[in-house]
């Protein structure tokens, strides 16, 4: 498991050992420290991987950052910041994965995306650009790597309970969550009255 809180991921691998009735060698599991918006050190996290499991057979991007704010009052920089964790990130450390896997004969690369990386809304703009690049990329990663048995797959549900909407940046950069920012406050009733309008859909590019 990787992550960028190193207390929680050790708190997850600690549950999951406690739980779990099948692991027989606790020192399976390993929890790496990752900071995606570290472009340059992707190939330093990856290679301790390598060193802990000899292989990487499956990566699944699932980090994120999400966004509420109406486009003209939204600063730059968390554009900037969505587009560093959302897509860059991502890109970064699939490609330092990516020649492990076709050394060794293949593997499974899936981007959790989101609806709104197929269809954009008011309201999400950070969001869904970042995810639509995200869907484009891994969508000629799937072409690219079709003859070296890579499986690419995007998956892009539609809205599931989780602190991500609580975490989402304002234009301002505050949180959603919190009781500061002004943006999200005015926008927030009208953005939930129609957070449920669109569909649930996941494609794999098949």
């Amino acid at each position: 498991m990787a992550g960028r809180n190193e207390a929680l991921l050790n708190a997850a691998k600690d549950e999951i050992i406690a739980e779990s009735k099948t692991i027989e060698n606790t020192n399976s599991l390993a929890t790496i420290q990752v900071d995606l918006t570290n472009l340059t050190s992707m190939d330093s996290v990856v290679s301790k991987a390598i060193n802990i499991f000899g292989t990487i057979d499956i990566l699944i991007n699932n980090a994120g950052i999400s966004y509420r704010g109406a486009i003209q009052d939204t600063d730059i920089d968390v554009h900037v910041k969505l587009m560093t964790v959302n897509y860059f990130g991502q890109i970064a450390l699939t490609k330092a994965i990516l020649p492990y896997m076709q050394k060794s004969g293949g593997g499974s690369i899936i981007a959790i995306s989101t609806v709104q990386g197929r269809i954009s809304q008011g309201f999400r703009s950070a969001y869904a650009a970042s995810k639509h690049a995200l869907q484009a990329y891994f969508d000629c990663l799937r072409a690219e790597t079709s003859t070296d048995n890579i499986h690419v797959c995007v998956v892009s549900p539609g809205y599931i309970k989780t602190n991500l909407s609580k975490n989402a940046l304002c234009g301002d950069g505050l949180h959603y969550g919190g009781k500061n920012s002004y943006i999200c406050l005015q926008k927030r009733l009208f953005m939930e009255i129609f957070e449920d309008l669109l569909p649930f859909t996941w494609t794999d590019g098949r």
